[in-house]
Order: C-alpha cells, then sequence, then structure tokens
C-alpha cells in the first residue's frame, strides 16, 4: 500500500481547472488496488472537497498546505496560528496595505478595501508584464467576494473573536520588491512557515501547516512509512513534501526550482502528468525507484 499526496491547482487540475478523464481513471484505480490518494493543497478544505465531489472522489484532504487534515470529511488535525504570531503577521500585512485574506475556522476574510489595495498596486506600474498572463494570475486576483468570502473592516476584529482560530494568511505580492521586503520580514516571526504557491504570493501557516508535516501526519494515521509515499506536485510550496516523501515527482509545468527539487518529472497536468506517473511509477512496479 501506498500513499500518494498531489498537489490540486497545476497538477491534479490542468489549465482548465478540470480533472481528466484519464487522470480521474488513474486515481480510482490506485484506490482500487488499495492505495490511498489524498489531495495537499494550498486551497482551504471546503474548496478541495467541493471539487473533488464533482468527480465523484472521496479523497483524504490536506486544506490550507496540511494545516487542516481530513478523512472521510472527519477532521483529525487542525494547526492554527499562534495570536503572539497572527499580531505580528497582521501588523507587517496592514503596513504594506497589501491585497489578502484570512483563513479561520468560520471560513475566510479579507479586509473590506481588498479591491483598492489591489488597484494601488496594479496601476503602481511595478507589477512585471508577465504576471498578467501567469497561469495563476486569475486565481489569485479575483476578488474576495466571488469566492464568496467575508469581510473585515479591521482585521482586529478576527484576532480579538475568540471563537476564530486562523490556519493561514494568503497575501498577493505583486509588487517584487514589496513581495522581498516583507518576506524578510514574516520569516523572521517564530513557530510560523512561508511558502508560496506562485511568483506573487506569500502564504504563512503555523510551523506545522506545511505539505510535508500533512504528508507525514496522514501516512502516520494511515500507518504507511513514509518510504512508500508518493508527492506529486508544480509549485515552491510543495517543496516540504518532496523532501519528506520515498518518491518526489514534479509535473512537467513545474519551475526549474521545483523540477531540480525532486526525483522524477512527469509529464505536464495538460499532458495527464499525474496519470503518466501513476502508470509508470506506481503501477509499473518494474519503473519504481
Amino acid at each position: 500500500m501506498k500513499l500518494i499526496a498531489l498537489d490540486l491547482d497545476g497538477t491534479t487540475l490542468n489549465s482548465n481547472k478540470i480533472i481528466s478523464e484519464e487522470t480521474l481513471s488513474a486515481i480510482k484505480r490506485a484506490e482500487a488496488a488499495g492505495h490511498i490518494v489524498m489531495i495537499l493543497s494550498g486551497r482551504s478544505p471546503s474548496s478541495v472537497s467541493d471539487e473533488l465531489s464533482k468527480y465523484g472522489l472521496n479523497c483524504p484532504v490536506g486544506g490550507h498546505n496540511g494545516t487542516a487534515l481530513y478523512v472521510n470529511g472527519e477532521l483529525i488535525e487542525l494547526n492554527s496560528i499562534g495570536k503572539s504570531q497572527i499580531q505580528k503577521i497582521a501588523l507587517e500585512v496592514e503596513r504594506e496595505e497589501l491585497p489578502y485574506n484570512v483563513s479561520t475556522n468560520k471560513g475566510i476574510f479579507a479586509p473590506s478595501n481588498w479591491d483598492k489595495r489591489f488597484e494601488q498596486v496594479v496601476s503602481s506600474g511595478r507589477v512585471p508584464k508577465d504576471y498578467f498572463t501567469n497561469r495563476h494570475y486569475k486565481m489569485f486576483t479575483t476578488p474576495p467576494n466571488v469566492y464568496g468570502h467575508s469581510f473585515f473592516n479591521k482585521v482586529q476584529e478576527i484576532i480579538d473573536n475568540e471563537d476564530y482560530t486562523i490556519q493561514k494568511f494568503l497575501i498577493l505580492t505583486l509588487d517584487p520588491k514589496q513581495m522581498e521586503r516583507i518576506e524578510k520580514k514574516l520569516r523572521f516571526i517564530d513557530e510560523t512557515f512561508v511558502t508560496s504557491s506562485s511568483p506573487f504570493n506569500l502564504e504563512i501557516t503555523h510551523m506545522n501547516g506545511n505539505k510535508g508535516y500533512g504528508l507525514k501526519a496522514m501516512a502516520s494515521y494511515f500507518q504507511i512509512p513514509l518510504e512508500n509515499t508518493v508527492a506529486i506536485g508544480d509549485e515552491k510550496n510543495d517543496l516540504p513534501m518532496f523532501n519528506i516523501a520515498g518518491l518526489s515527482i514534479a509535473m512537467g509545468n513545474a519551475e526549474e526550482e521545483v523540477k531540480l527539487a525532486c526525483d522524477l518529472v512527469t509529464l505536464s497536468n495538460d499532458e495527464n502528468g499525474v496519470a503518466y506517473a501513476f502508470e509508470k511509477y506506481i503501477f509499473n512496479k518494474s519503473n519504481v525507484l
């Protein structure tokens, strides 16, 4: 039995944001053979589950980069950012007036002036032209209300509410110099983990809120040795699970940095790269390293 961790966007989903018939068939075939296929994504658990339900899949889910782990719809582990760390993150983000959102146990929230913040940086002329054609640009720059997110006037409203726990800050950093400046400050905040899933965003979670920890925790839950785990992804936030997995596979559409960090490279997400990897390295035992 193997535990196979798949990233969602750019990996399991093609550029049309769908799971191809070939990929879906490969996942179901792996499950029928007794393997556990899980989704480890930067998306919220509900967003991942909604996506999987379109295809009749009920995979274990690691949402918010592995911060929230679910099996059969039941929460098995949740790692939230500490109050002290939240205050420090919020201070830096608000100081830069960046568009961002906060993922909590009660849903996702964004500043009520998110649109104004976004327009301010886009009109500044400091956004590299290639960002506008990046495959992730639309997903990260779509206004929060389109996704059904809620709003706050001051982030302290969320921080001070005892009913809320915060799992992730997602910050849109379209100005490279501004991104570099705030990233340096965020990395000094203790007990947190900073990563990105595009050239222009930063994601901050609890120090255990990364895909490596999520894969390790899920392997422990199913009592599967780490040497029997496989990770497939395409972005920097997938690197922690590549470092943990027994076999790491980068998508053909991944950045060179990500490919260099993996054992193998498969085809792109528009060439059914996940299905190809399953066929060559999971179903065909002679090709497994």
